[in-house]
Parts: structure tokens; C-alpha cells; sequence
């Protein structure tokens, strides 16, 4: 192909992508969702980023008011409207305020908007409320199932409330194959589940960002390995057995060093941990770091690892923070449980092991900082993956054909 013609083809591409791109922003969705950034989590991510690229200002977004909310809505692209969502222990059900003011809300915005849908994050309360907006304005409802509120939600009056919801949902967003087949043990007509996995921000969460001053005032020497993790602090994200991991590895002469951002109730638990098996030094937990610094930190890792394991049910129904690490050229170490082989695939992009087991997670772990070879190899292929199949622009795409589906 002449240089004229290659000149003519790209911009082509690039007319039809800015053709497609001013379709998605002429959608028009009323979207309820408690989690929306600057809320912290995976969810509030997925859906922030999601509809920023799936609409325009014709999309109204019904979420809760949160610290730092106004200077994060100040200049999105979306109609965001927030709302006081605080349960009260004294009302039964304590969450009643809240169903109450985002029907409200909720109904008045879609009296006064011809959506095309109704976008529900949760099946609750997200999803009830949107089911009584939908079927009284006569509009389609899409919910989303994130697996571990199908798994942990055993209350009697709850789980019938979440069965009914994604029974009467006209589409249903599944994250992972694991939520697909929960959803079916619900009864949930398979027809109206649809799989769309979380994706990724990949001009953000890309390999090649500098690193050296996270690594300079981390790590004891320069060619001490880095192990990363991410997440909230809780015990089925299996951060402690990467703790109970580290003594495991020095003896096999793995010189180690492990840190973790983000918050959580396990935070003295793991520090005690360190403290117990004599490697306090080799912890850092980082808390929450500044936004611009976490792709950085995952380039700063020669490994990130999230080994999940069931814990009374509570499982990892996906785990966005494994496709983040993979856009930045990392092999991750994950757990068995739950869907997050959707996120990591054995031997492929990452190792998938035993979380329940610290020795299994340590035998991951020295497989991957001695063999640069082979977490080279799964890194590459990792990235590769998720540049092609997990960007935010190809998933908005997707949802974007759903709903015209439904709306047909």
C-alpha cells in the first residue's frame, strides 16, 4: 500500500471511531449505583469509567454523596446527582432511607427524560429500585451481577428480593463465567444473562512508567524482588498467606519484599502477622496512595499477586485489579476461587493456585521471581491480552449493543 493511500486509510479509522464515539455519547441511560468514583472499589471504577465512554450528558447518573464527590463531578461528561445514602440502624430495614430516596430521585428523572433504559449497579438496592422505575415508565431494566452478593446474600427476605430482581430483568451483565453459573442456580433464564467482563483504562495502566523513586525508597537494595498486591484488606483477597509466604522464600533464598495498597479491617491483623513470622521488614502497607502513582507501582512490581480463597462464602468474583496489572506487562499470582480465571489465565497470564494454602501461593511466587524467563513470557502475554480484549472502549461498545438489543 502507497503512503497516500495508508495516509487515507487511517483517516478513515479514525472518522468512523469519531463517528462511533458520537453515537455512544447520544445514549441516554438512567444508571442507579451506591458505588461511582471518588468512591474507592473496583465496581465504582467499572462503572465511572464505563459511562463516561457509553454517554453523554443525556445519561444521568443517581449515586451516593461522598467526600471529594464535587470536584470529581465537576467536569464529567455524564449528569451526576448525589444523594445522602446513610443506613439508619433505628429503621427496619435500615436501609430503608436509601431505597426511598433513590426511588424518588430516580422516578423524577425519568418522568422527565425519554431514556433508553434503566441501568441498575447492584441488585440492591440498586436493582429493586430501578425494577419499580423501569416497569412504571415502561422501560427496559439492565442489572448487573458481581458473583459474591449471589453467594453471601442468604438472608431470607434479601435473597428473594435479589432472585426476584434478576428474574424480572430484562438483561442481566454477568462479569465472569462464575457469576454466569450462580446466576443459573438462581433460576435466572440463561437467555437474559449476558457476560461482559470489567476492562481497563490502558492509556492510564500501561508498562514503561518510571519507577526508580517507589523502588529506591521500598526496597532495601537494588535487586531485592518487589511482590505487589492491591485491594481492600480483608481476608479472602489471601494477603496474608503472601505474608505467611515471605519466611517461605527466604529460605529458598528469594530475597523478598511485599507491598500492599489499600485499607480495610485487616490491616493489625497483617501487620501482627509480619510481626509473628519475623519479617515486619519486608511489609509495607501502603494505604491508598495518590491516583497517579498506582499504575506506577504496578510497573515498580516484578509480580502482583492476589491469591483469593472462599471464606464463608465471600469469593472474588472477578478482580479488575489483575487485568490493571496485566495492561502494565505483569504476571499475577491468583487464587483458585470465585471467577478469577476470567481475570487470570494458568500458565498464560499469570498462576492460579490454591489459595487457601500458603505453601501453594509461596511455590507460585518463587516459580515466577526465579524463572525471569517464564514471568516475562506471562507478563507479555498478559498485556497482549488485555490490550485486546479489556480496554473500557470495547467494553462500553459491547454494552452499548446489548441495549440496543433490548430496546429493539
Amino acid at each position: 500500500m502507497t503512503v497516500g493511500r495508508q495516509e487515507s486509510a487511517d483517516h478513515g479509522l479514525a472518522r468512523d471511531e469519531q463517528i462511533a464515539a458520537a453515537a455512544l455519547s447520544q445514549r441516554r441511560y438512567l444508571v442507579i449505583t451506591e458505588l461511582f468514583l471518588p468512591t474507592k472499589g473496583g465496581t465504582a471504577v467499572w462503572f465511572d469509567e464505563l459511562y463516561r465512554r457509553l454517554g453523554g450528558k443525556g445519561t444521568h447518573i443517581v449515586t451516593a454523596d461522598v467526600p471529594g464527590a464535587a470536584d470529581h463531578d465537576r467536569e464529567h461528561p455524564n449528569s451526576v446527582h448525589r444523594l445522602s445514602l446513610a443506613r439508619h440502624a433505628w429503621l427496619r430495614p435500615e436501609s430503608l432511607a436509601m431505597y426511598a430516596k433513590l426511588f424518588c430521585k430516580a422516578i423524577s428523572l425519568a418522568v422527565t427524560n425519554r431514556f433508553e433504559a434503566v441501568h441498575a449497579g447492584r441488585v440492591l438496592p440498586e436493582g429493586l429500585v430501578g425494577l419499580a422505575v423501569a416497569r412504571l415508565t415502561g422501560r427496559p431494566l439492565v442489572v448487573y451481577a458481581h458473583g459474591e452478593e449471589i453467594t453471601t446474600w442468604r438472608q431470607p427476605s434479601k435473597f428473594r428480593a435479589m432472585r426476584r430482581v434478576y428474574r424480572h430483568a430484562d438483561l442481566v451483565i454477568a462479569n465472569s463465567e462464575f457469576t454466569v453459573e450462580a446466576l443459573s442456580g438462581l433460576g435466572v433464564d440463561r437467555g437474559r444473562v449476558i457476560l461482559v467482563n470489567p476492562g481497563v483504562d490502558l492509556g492510564r495502566f500501561r508498562p514503561g512508567l518510571p519507577v526508580d523513586d517507589l523502588r529506591d525508597r521500598t526496597l532495601r537494595q537494588a535487586d531485592q524482588r518487589l511482590i505487589l498486591s492491591v485491594g481492600r484488606l480483608s481476608r479472602r483477597k489471601g494477603f496474608d498467606h503472601v505474608v505467611r509466604a515471605l519466611p517461605l522464600l527466604a529460605e529458598h533464598g528469594v530475597d523478598a519484599h511485599y507491598a500492599v495498597i489499600g485499607i480495610g479491617p485487616d490491616h493489625d491483623y497483617l501487620s501482627a502477622l509480619a510481626d509473628e513470622l519475623g519479617v515486619r521488614d519486608r511489609l509495607t502497607l501502603l494505604g491508598h496512595v495518590p491516583p497517579d502513582d498506582l499504575p506506577r507501582w504496578y510497573n515498580a512490581a516484578d509480580v502482583f499477586a492476589m491469591p483469593n480463597r472462599d471464606v464463608d462464602g465471600d469469593t472474588e468474583g472477578f478482580g479488575m485489579v489483575f487485568i490493571e496489572a496485566a495492561a502494565c506487562g505483569k504476571p499475577s499470582v491468583a487464587g483458585q476461587a470465585g471467577g478469577t480465571g476470567a481475570a487470570v489465565v494458568d500458565g498464560v497470564t499469570g498462576l492460579r493456585v490454591d489459595g487457601a494454602s500458603a505453601a501453594a501461593v509461596a511455590a507460585a511466587l518463587a516459580r515466577l521471581l526465579t524463572d525471569t524467563g517464564l514471568a516475562d513470557r506471562l507478563g507479555r502475554q498478559g498485556y497482549q491480552r488485555t490490550a485486546a480484549e479489556f480496554g473500557w472502549e470495547r467494553v462500553a461498545e459491547r454494552v452499548a449493543a446489548l441495549n440496543r438489543a433490548i430496546a429493539g
